[in-house]
C-alpha cells in the first residue's frame, strides 16, 4: 500500500509537481539575464555523416542570417561521409566555411573535439547538419551572453509536421511542455537540457569529451560545475521536421535516452545538494526521475492488480490506468494503419517515451554505450 502510493506521488510530482514547484520558485528568487547587443566573433560547428541531403540548405541558411559575415566561421566536419558531403562543403570554400574530415568514423562528439582547436570564435555555435535557423536566431542566442554569468545558451526547437502524423503530433506537444520547463527554469538559475541544433557556449568553456558522452547534456554540466548559467533563449528559433514513422523516434529516444543515462552517471556528483543547491533538485527532477518514469509506472499497474479486490477505489484506479493503456495502444494502431487520431497522441506518445527510456536503462545496466548511429530522417 505505501509503495503503491509513493509510485503515485512521485509519478505526479514528475509530471506537474515539478512545473508547478519551479513556478512557485520563480515567484520566491527570480534570476533575471541581463541581456543587450553583442556581436563577438563566432564559429558555428556542424558535424555530419551522409548529409548530402540537408548540408547545402544548411549552410546557405548560416551565410544569410542576420550578423555581420566577417565575424561568422563555419566549420563542417565530414563524420566518415561517403555520399557527396564533402563536395558539396567544398563548393562553399570561398565563403568562409571549412571542411574537416574525421576518418575513420567516430561520432559527432569526436567531431566536435576535432574542430574546436580550428575555431577562431569566442562563441562557438552548434548546429545540426539539417537545422534551419530563423534569420534573427544568431542575435537572440547572442544577447544571452551579454550577462556575464551566462556560460551556454539554448534556442527553441519547432519541430513541423506537415504530414499529421500521430508521432509527429506528440513530438510537438512535447517540446512545448519541454520549453515551458525550461523557461521556468532559465528563471531560477539554469536549464537542465538543450536541444542541440541551435546552442552555443563561451569557447574558454569548452571542455574536450569523451567520444562516448552526449555533448547536449555534458557540455551544459560542465558549464554549471565551472560556475556558470545554461539558460534558454525562446525567441532563437530552429525549425525542422519531425520523424514520421514511430519506429525511427522509438529508436531516436532509445538512442537519447541512453547517452543520457550516462552523461548522468558520468556528472553524478551535481547530484549533491550540498554542493549545487536547486541545481541537484532540478537534475533529479527533470532527468534522473523522469527517466526512471517507466519503473514506477509498472509497479504502480503490478501492485493496482494485486489489490484490485481490496476495495472499489483499487478496481476503479486499475479501470482508469487500463484506459490509459488502451489509448496509446489505439493510437499505435490507428497510425500503422494510417488514420492518425488528433486526440489520442499524447498517451500515445508518453509511452513511446517511457518505453524507449526503459529499454535504455535495461542498456545502460548493461554496460551498452553508443558512439556513432544513422543520421536523423526528417
Amino acid at each position: 500500500m505505501i509503495l503503491f502510493i509513493a509510485c503515485i506521488i512521485i509519478l505526479t510530482y514528475i509530471y506537474v509537481g515539478y512545473p508547478c514547484l519551479l513556478f512557485i520558485l520563480t515567484r520566491i528568487q527570480r534570476r533575471d539575464i541581463r541581456s543587450g547587443s553583442y556581436e563577438p566573433h563566432v564559429s558555428i560547428l556542424i558535424a555530419a555523416h551522409n548529409e548530402e541531403r540537408y548540408i547545402k540548405d544548411t549552410l546557405e541558411n548560416k551565410l544569410s542570417l542576420d550578423y555581420p559575415h566577417d565575424k561568422i566561421q563555419i566549420i563542417v566536419i565530414s563524420d566518415g561521409s561517403h555520399d557527396k558531403t564533402d563536395e558539396i562543403v567544398r563548393s562553399f570554400d570561398n565563403r568562409n566555411v571549412i571542411l574537416i574530415r574525421q576518418e575513420p568514423r567516430a561520432g559527432k562528439t569526436a567531431a566536435l573535439n576535432l574542430a574546436v582547436p580550428r575555431a577562431t570564435g569566442e562563441i562557438l555555435i552548434f548546429s545540426d547538419a539539417n537545422s534551419i535557423y530563423e534569420s534573427d536566431a544568431l542575435r537572440k542566442l547572442l544577447r544571452n551572453f551579454k550577462d556575464p554569468r551566462v556560460g551556454y545558451v539554448t534556442g527553441k526547437m519547432i519541430y513541423t509536421n506537415p504530414d499529421g502524423t500521430t508521432v509527429g503530433n506528440g513530438c510537438s506537444a512535447y517540446m512545448k511542455y519541454e520549453n515551458l520547463l525550461r523557461s521556468l527554469e532559465t528563471r531560477v538559475g539554469s536549464i537542465v537540457g538543450v536541444d542541440g541544433g541551435i546552442d552555443a557556449v563561451r569557447r574558454e568553456l569548452y571542455r574536450p569529451m569523451k567520444p562516448d558522452q552526449l555533448p547536449d547534456l555534458i557540455l551544459p554540466f560542465d558549464v554549471i560545475e565551472q560556475g556558470y548559467r545554461v539558460v534558454y533563449e525562446p525567441e532563437a528559433h530552429l525549425r525542422e521536421d519531425t520523424l514520421k514513422r514511430s519506429e525511427d523516434e522509438f529508436r531516436m529516444r532509445t538512442r537519447v535516452s541512453l547517452r543520457a543515462l550516462w552523461a548522468l552517471w558520468d556528472m553524478r556528483k551535481l547530484l549533491n545538494p550540498v554542493s549545487y543547491g536547486l541545481f541537484s533538485l532540478q537534475l533529479l527532477s527533470h532527468k534522473v526521475l523522469r527517466y526512471l518514469s517507466i519503473v514506477f509506472i509498472g509497479i504502480l499497474y503490478a501492485i493496482n492488480l494485486v489489490l484490485i479486490n481490496k476495495s472499489f477505489y483499487f478496481k476503479t484506479f486499475f479501470f482508469l490506468q487500463s484506459i490509459v493503456f488502451g489509448m496509446a495502444l489505439t493510437g499505435h494502431w490507428l497510425e500503422k494503419i494510417g488514420r492518425p487520431s488528433s486526440i489520442l497522441y499524447v498517451p500515445y506518445y508518453f509511452f513511446l517515451v517511457n518505453i524507449a527510456a526503459g529499454k535504455a536503462l535495461l542498456k545502460f545496466l548493461k554496460g551498452d554505450k553508443l558512439i556513432t548511429w544513422k543520421p536523423r530522417k526528417g
